[in-house]
């Protein structure tokens, strides 16, 4: 029997190709994988693939790609979703553990997020990140920008630019390696009233959704970022995760020291069992509401810049990103 790991890669894989109107190859499969959250490199898939083939799942169209068979639909439409339940909250938590920023040296590996803009619309979305790193609605103004074939870590589709920008589950994995058990509860859109938080509007458990919850709300294009920067009033992206409520002393000192040294964007932190702006907190445990990192990036896609992001891509260390 086929390890239940590689079976649910497959079925990802006929989503994939399911999903595109025309034969798909290897490295275009790869790339819409890695925005699903699945690490797999265009050789893996060609194995992978080469599985499906002979299942009678897919077939191959020359260099043009792959299509889905009848039967390989049927095991589709057969296939059950809770199988990626948890390769979220797996993906989020390898991450977690590769985490080491120091924020005294301001060296060491933070978790970014992964943004595609083509080259001619690059300039003004840095102008529009600029503005946006302003405000206190994200993690940090520093960004990392990888050009065609310049770094082997990452590809970059032709004609495009990447924009890494800090994510917010690095305060996972710092608080984390303070001695601080933490855990990522729920991403979703925030209503914002004078710069405050005030409500969940919607939000995603990370323990219940097969894809990243802050990938989902910036596909519903629901944020209105410029609002809050230019009225205080809106909606942006923030996520939520708990501690034990006898670590919050220890958690507000990290976070200061994580705060002088650029990493921010903490919007609150709750001392109670009560539900957090919407958001509910188990008893004897306590909640930090973040904004994160991509609230930068839905600036630019409310500005009319087209982009694709992968949240919490990869690790990254911060002292190879500049200030924008």
């Amino acid at each position: 029997m086929t390890d239940p790991q590689i079976e649910r890669k497959l079925i990802e894989i006929m989503r994939v190709i399911s999903e595109s109107d025309k034969p798909i190859g290897a490295r275009n499969i790869a790339d819409e994988l890695q925005n699903r959250g699945y690490n797999l490199g265009e050789r893996a898939v060609r194995y992978h693939l080469r599985i499906l083939d002979e299942r009678g799942f897919t077939e191959k169209h020359g260099y043009n790609g792959r299509t889905i068979t009848t039967s390989g639909r049927k095991e589709l439409d057969d296939a059950l979703i809770g199988d990626r339940l948890d390769f979220v909250i797996t993906r989020i938590e390898e991450l977690i553990y590769k985490t080491d920023y120091d924020p005294f040296s301001k060296k060491g590996n933070v978790i970014v997020n992964l943004s595609t803009v083509d080259k001619d619309d690059f300039d003004n979305a840095i102008d529009v990140m600029k503005y946006a790193s302003s405000g206190d609605i994200s993690i940090s103004p520093n960004i990392k920008i990888f050009e065609e074939d310049s770094d082997p870590r990452v590809y970059v589709p032709p004609g495009c630019v990447n924009i890494a920008t800090v994510c917010s589950i690095t305060f996972d994995g710092l608080l984390l390696k303070s001695g601080i058990p933490i855990k990522p509860a729920y991403g979703g859109i925030i209503e914002m009233e004078h710069n405050d938080p005030v409500q969940f509007l919607d939000m995603i458990s990370y323990s219940g959704t097969s894809i990243d919850p802050v990938k989902i709300f910036m596909m519903r294009h629901e944020t209105s970022v410029l609002d809050v920067l230019d009225t205080g009033n809106g909606r942006i992206l923030a996520n939520m995760r708990n501690i034990p409520s006898s670590a919050i002393d220890k958690t507000k000192e990290v976070l200061k020291y994580l705060e002088d040294s650029g990493i921010g964007g903490v919007l609150s932190i709750g001392d109670s069992s009560d539900a957090m702006v919407g958001a509910p907190v188990e008893e004897g445990m306590a909640g930090i509401l973040v904004a994160v990192g991509v609230n930068l990036v839905a600036a630019v896609e409310e500005a009319g810049i087209p982009v694709a992001t992968s949240p919490v891509s990869m690790v990254l260390d911060y002292s190879e990103m500049s200030k924008l």
